[in-house]
């Protein structure tokens, strides 16, 4: 591992950690994506997490807040960045969806239900946020 490597693992670690001990599984390989998403049922919300400070430090706590309120059958995420193939793999499955990080994706019934990119994330508040997706999931979710 060279010292660029080393250095962003010690950045990423904790911004992994918010998402994956609120419950979340981090899909690392495209294998993981493909093999999860596959015979996927129910619904699940999928981050495509991110280093951005604005925007990715908004996402995640809202994230959090609104499934504790509204929870799909799934929580998963990938790392835009840092697992490339992942991310590569997970958005190939909403190829109409421009790439975005990060973003928040609504799945249900094996397939895009919505989607939250970067530009209704970031210059949001986290409650706006936590809301717009509490609102959604709702609504695809039925809870």
């Amino acid at each position: 591992m060279n010292a660029y490597d080393e250095y962003m693992r010690g950045i990423v670690t904790p911004m992994r950690e918010e998402l994956t001990t609120a419950g979340f599984t981090e899909l690392t390989t495209a294998e993981a994506v493909e093999d999860t998403l596959k015979d996927l049922e129910g619904s699940a919300l999928i981050v495509i997490n991110s280093v951005c400070g604005c925007a990715a430090g908004l996402a995640r706590p809202a994230v959090r807040e609104a499934v504790e309120q509204v929870k799909p059958d799934h929580l998963l995420t990938v790392f835009a960045g840092q697992d490339k193939e992942a991310t590569e793999a997970m958005r190939a499955h909403f190829p109409e969806i421009p790439p975005s990080s990060p973003s928040i994706a609504i799945w249900n019934q094996g397939k895009l239900a919505y989607f939250v990119p970067r530009e209704q994330i970031e210059n949001f508040d986290k409650d706006h946020i936590k809301d717009h997706l509490v609102d959604v999931l709702t609504n695809v979710v039925g809870q």
